[in-house]
């Protein structure tokens, strides 16, 4: 079994592996007993957002982990993906803009990847 912080490595693994733009790492451990990390990530089209939602399920169930759901493939603007204590946005940036997660929560992301290099 995964621990949160392996879970979460592997998730940012996942989407570096498509190259997902400004990756932050927002630990909610201490703001909602839903989750404790929340992941949040963007994506240059609708195309990339299901790729990157597919690496991430691909890459973790690789690793044994559970799946619980995924949401808003249909679309492709804004995908989630639940993995239990760690949950997954990827989003276009004008979608990620408008919902701005990372203020709404209230914290400063630890930034993991600010390129698609």
């Amino acid at each position: 079994m995964l621990s949160t912080e392996e879970k979460t490595q592997a998730v940012v693994a996942a989407l570096e592996d498509v190259k997902a733009l400004d990756i932050s790492v927002i630990d909610t451990s201490k703001l909602s007993p839903l989750f404790d990390r929340m992941v949040v990530a963007s994506a240059q089209s609708t195309r990339q957002t299901k790729a990157l939602a597919s690496s991430v399920v691909v890459k973790l169930k690789e690793l044994g982990a559970t799946v619980y759901s995924t949401e808003g493939e249909d679309s492709g603007e804004w995908v989630l993906v639940d993995l239990g204590e760690v949950i997954v946005h990827i989003m276009q940036p004008a979608v990620r803009a408008y919902y701005n997660l990372e203020e709404l929560w209230g914290v400063q992301p630890k930034l993991r990847a600010n390129s698609g290099k």
